[in-house]
């Protein structure tokens, strides 16, 4: 499995814009394979900083996914969303593995 972590910096004028933005993702990520495990949106400290995570059972899973958002017509109207109103200031992509257990030692 590997999860995408996306920390998002937003315009906080725009929070509203964003929300619908991200939330947008959640139906898409689902139909397509993947689990998302929420949104999470400024509430006290940094107003401009916001969170998403989701998960493909599969590098390679998720490559497909990457690949059909392309044609996708949902994520088209949520792009055109967020270039219109310009609630995504910029954003970073960290691909994390689970640890659930410990491992044995070498």
């Amino acid at each position: 499995m590997i999860t995408c972590h996306l920390r998002y910096e937003i315009d906080p004028r725009q929070i509203s814009a964003f929300e619908r933005y991200v939330t947008g993702w959640i139906p898409i990520v689902n139909r397509l394979g993947g689990t998302h495990h929420g949104c999470f949106l400024p509430h006290e400290g940094a107003n401009d900083i916001a969170y998403a995570l989701f998960s493909f059972p599969s590098l390679t899973a998720y490559e497909s996914y990457r690949e059909a958002i392309r044609q996708d017509p949902q994520a088209r109207e949520l792009w055109q969303l967020s270039e219109r109103t310009g609630c995504i200031r910029r954003f970073d992509r960290t691909f994390l593995r689970p640890a659930f257990e410990p491992t044995a030692a070498a």
